[in-house]
């Protein structure tokens, strides 16, 4: 183990996680106007209705897979029952699967910008640099499937990558696990771990922009403006309108 390996995987986490942490905490109180996505709906619709779900999905559907892959111990799903062949299986259909809709609505949402005039003059070096990297991680996820669980018949991560991620947490990384790993695997943690490092200080912030507030929010009270409620008219009783029958005139309640 020597002392890249120490750096990369020992000490670099902990940098993106206090830049993720931190980061987020200080846009928040010196950005609050920026933290968006910045929507470009209005300029383009047709690439964006599909382009935007299928990388949204295909992101949901990676998280899903990488939670369970990383922070389930192998032991727990064993004592469930799930044979590990079974699940690498389900791990490679969901992962592939996943990961080609995200890319492919990633590269619709790219090409949109690139094609569209008025979304590409709005897009700033820090989008072109958060495409990038994205594109870099989801290449090396993609290329850590087909390579290791396709052509190579497969390598169990679960006994080397997802000890270290977990360890990472308990404050007492097991760098030699990682090391051990094969390249793509490094390389698409160090690649995963960037993004966190720089997420904070783009667009992806919007990720934390649920409407939670919505649930609690005052009533907005609308009032007309017709002739009733100019000063000194008379207002008129709120209520229904009895139904008008022949013969009858309509009367308010």
């Amino acid at each position: 183990m020597s002392g890249l390996d120490i750096f990369l995987f020992g000490v670099f986490p902990y940098i993106c996680l206090t830049s993720f942490v931190v980061g987020h905490i200080w846009r928040w109180k010196h950005d609050k106007f920026g933290w968006t996505a910045r929507s470009s709906e209005w300029y383009e619709r047709r690439t964006l209705r599909w382009a935007s779900p299928m990388f949204h999905f295909g992101l949901l559907g990676v998280i899903v897979g990488h939670f369970v892959g990383l922070v389930i111990p192998q032991t727990w799903t064993e004592a469930l029952g799930i044979h590990e062949n079974v699940y690498h299986a389900f791990a490679l259909i969901g992962g592939l699967a996943a990961g080609l809709v995200m890319l492919i609505g990633l590269v619709g949402l790219a090409v949109r910008r690139l094609k569209t005039p008025a979304i590409r003059l709005a897009t700033t070096p820090n989008d072109k640099f958060m495409f990038a990297v994205l594109g870099v991680v989801i290449f090396l996820g993609l290329s850590v499937t087909v390579y290791w669980q396709l052509i190579e018949g497969g390598y169990n991560y679960r006994e080397s990558v997802s000890i270290w991620f977990r360890s990472i947490f308990y404050f007492n990384p097991q760098i030699s696990d990682i090391a051990a790993a094969p390249l793509l695997f490094q390389l698409h943690a160090l690649s995963a771990m960037f993004l966190f490092l720089i997420w904070p200080y783009t667009r992806l912030v919007h990720v934390f922009s649920a409407p939670v507030f919505y649930l609690w929010r005052p009533y907005i009270v609308y009032r007309t403006r017709d002739a009733e409620t100019e000063p000194g008219a008379a207002l008129t009783p709120r209520g229904w309108e009895k139904s008008e029958l022949p013969g009858q005139k309509t009367s308010k309640r």
